[in-house]
């Protein structure tokens, strides 16, 4: 019988918090042919492709938008149940859960931190929504969690902003509501949005609603309306920045441990994202 493996499901998911597959592979410290086969396993399961090229980008098909969902609940389940009955033994695992934004630069500083840090400990790593990530970590289903914080600069972070961008042939209306590319709640991006434009008196309207990085990226290259993300000074693929939106606040990435997990690891998981952003 076929089966949906836990290890494909995460580099699937890793491909649409990181917008591609080698970035995906960077941040899963795998070779990009390895996350590609991943991704081939998972299509000969599912019988039907799951992703497709349109030019130089990457876009999942309607299947894949559906096992993106539903991977998701999949690596819920595992995990949690995995955390309940496994018996503890020597090499001690850490669950990590960090938000899509950014997850490309802070996840190899950080499996190579936590590498040198603490020899021998399995690091699983879960990418997902900030909101969700916070839960998750409350939950007790994380050890550590890296999470976005909006409304608050880091010194340490100078390359961490906030921003908006649109496909290059798109232009903010003159007059009349700005088509806006928003993510679907639970998310810290939304009120930010909605604070923003209600503080600049700007109309604006919904044109999309998003579950995902990737979805959001995508929605905006093809010229749907602008998105506010977080980037780091290199930019975005596909994506240009847009003047005369309000100006975003600040922002930061910031890590929280859950009760009993070691204050020397949530430092040492802090230092390597200061450093991916600095």
């Amino acid at each position: 019988m076929d089966t949906l493996d836990v290890i494909p499901l995460r580099s699937f998911l890793a491909i649409a918090s990181c917008g591609g597959f080698h970035r995906a592979a960077a941040a899963l410290h795998l070779s990009q042919s390895a996350v590609s086969q991943h991704v081939r396993r998972l299509e000969q399961v599912v019988g039907a492709p799951l992703v497709e090229r349109n030019g130089r980008l990457m876009m999942f098909t309607p299947r894949g938008e559906i096992l993106l969902s539903e991977a998701r609940r999949i690596l819920d389940v595992h995990d949690e149940v995995l955390r309940t009955v496994r018996v503890p033994h020597e090499t001690d695992t850490l669950v990590l859960g960090s938000t899509e934004h950014g997850a490309e630069q802070m996840l190899p500083e950080i499996i190579a931190s936590l590498r040198h840090a603490a020899p021998g400990t399995e690091v699983r790593l879960r990418l997902d929504r900030t909101a969700r990530v916070t839960e998750a970590l409350e939950a007790g289903r994380l050890d550590l969690a890296v999470i976005l914080e909006i409304g608050t600069a880091s010194p340490l972070q100078p390359k961490l902003r906030l921003g908006w961008f649109a496909s290059p042939e798109w232009t903010a209306p003159s007059d009349g509501p700005v088509p806006l590319v928003q993510f679907d709640p639970p998310c810290v991006m939304r009120p930010a949005v909605l604070e923003l434009m209600a503080a600049s008196g700007r109309p604006f309207h919904t044109v999309v609603e998003v579950g995902d990085l990737a979805g959001g990226q995508s929605a905006a290259r093809s010229g749907l309306g602008a998105i506010l993300l977080p980037v780091v000074d290199r930019g975005l693929e596909g994506l240009r920045p847009v003047l005369g939106l309000p100006e975003p606040p600040p922002v930061r990435m910031r890590v929280r441990g859950r009760d009993g997990v070691p204050a020397r690891i949530v430092r040492v998981v802090q230092h390597a994202v200061d450093t991916a952003f600095s």
